[in-house]
């Protein structure tokens, strides 16, 4: 099974993702989330494909998600505006997303990637 994990290097949660799969057998094709983030339309076959509200997707945690202050703008904006919203800045995405193509999973719990990978 070939999947591609849009990553950043740094982050200790991706690290532990890759560690996983690798444990697993699996050679990962790894993208530099920040450096090369997913395009709008990636990302909507992305969501498709897995199953999740969009708003999954967006990194709650983080500090551009913080500073734009998206708690209260997420709601009352458009599925398009939200897409372009994260297509424009990797520090915007939840990570790690780990894709084979069909299936999606996005951040890292063992139980989740066990039942997708495993």
């Amino acid at each position: 099974m070939s999947v591609t994990i849009y990553e950043y290097s740094k982050c200790s949660t991706c690290r532990s993702a890759l560690k996983w799969l690798r444990a697993k057998g699996l050679d990962p094709v790894t993208v530099p989330i920040m450096e090369q983030p997913p395009t709008v339309e990636e990302i909507r076959v992305l969501v498709r494909n897995s199953g999740l509200e969009l708003k999954k997707f967006f990194n709650t945690g983080g500090e551009v998600y913080r500073e734009l202050g998206l708690k209260d703008k997420i709601g009352s904006m458009t599925e398009d505006e939200q897409l372009a919203l994260l297509a424009s800045n990797g520090k915007l995405l939840k990570r790690p997303i780990v894709t084979d193509g069909s299936k999606v999973t996005v951040g890292f719990k063992e139980a989740d990637f066990e039942k997708a990978w495993g």
